[in-house]
């Protein structure tokens, strides 16, 4: 059975900042029953208290793991538990450790290693990617691909679809050899350039969206737009219907 379709709360992330409470309600009205969190360390009892009160749940959220210092992971993992998250997604790590196989193997090891003190909260640990780790090739792979063949059973996959088509890769492709490795999605629209800006509705792009989501039926999909020029919340509701109908 399709999981519901949840939206990465960076998406309205200027409304979260004036009303936090009333901006996930909005989002629960939309259809939405799951989000994604970010930035939530330093407010997490609030964003759980708001959630609970909108009626979402947060299966994944983002946060820096392998910058972090020893004593930020622990506050990072004691707010995750607290917030409710399944999965603790690292949403970046620094372009110029994804250049040879040396380094992206041991960014792999560095994000296994982790993943055991994850699991003793009850968390499972991911990576989100960027156009870098596919515009950067090692030997005719993607970095990507490297570091996912080095990772532990136990570190899952978001792969940003349209990151990947913008490093040159096709998402549908990736999906296809990386298999139930990949857990989340992000799915997300616009003209496949690195502008931000010309990110649009879900159905409204250039993205083979209904490839993409058939590639990976199981995986939770969740919507972003790292920037709109539009209403993002219209954008945010017209994803929703897309993404409805087109996994229907």
């Amino acid at each position: 059975m399709t999981q519901p379709l949840s939206v990465q709360l960076y998406t309205v992330r200027d409304a979260l900042s004036a009303d936090l409470p009333g901006t996930l309600r909005r989002i629960a009205s939309i259809g939405y029953t799951n989000v994604e969190a970010f930035g939530f360390v330093d407010r997490a009892e609030e964003l759980r208290d708001a959630l609970a009160a909108a009626g979402l749940q947060v299966p994944s959220g983002h946060a820096r793991l392998l910058d972090a210092g020893e004593q930020d992971l622990e506050r990072i993992f004691h707010a995750s538990v607290t917030v409710g998250l399944g999965t603790l997604i690292d949403p970046h790590i620094d372009e110029a450790r994804w250049t040879t196989r040396e380094d992206v193997e041991a960014i792999a090891r560095e994000l296994s290693a982790l993943a055991p003190r994850a699991a003793d909260h009850g968390l499972v640990l991911g990576y989100h990617n960027h156009a870098f780790e596919f515009s950067n090739r090692i030997d005719g792979v993607s970095a990507y691909e490297v570091f996912a063949d080095a990772l532990s059973d136990d570190v899952v996959l978001e792969l940003d679809t349209y990151w990947a088509k913008v490093g040159g890769d096709d998402p549908v492709a990736v999906l296809q050899r990386l298999g139930d490795k990949v857990q989340f999605l992000h799915v997300k629209d616009g003209d496949g350039s690195h502008d931000d800006k010309q990110q649009v509705a879900v159905g409204n792009g250039v993205m083979p969206i209904r490839d993409i989501v058939a590639a990976a039926p199981d995986a939770l999909h969740v919507v972003e737009l790292d920037d709109h020029e539009g209403n993002v919340f219209q954008a945010v509701a017209d994803s929703y219907t897309f993404l409805e109908g087109a996994r229907a």
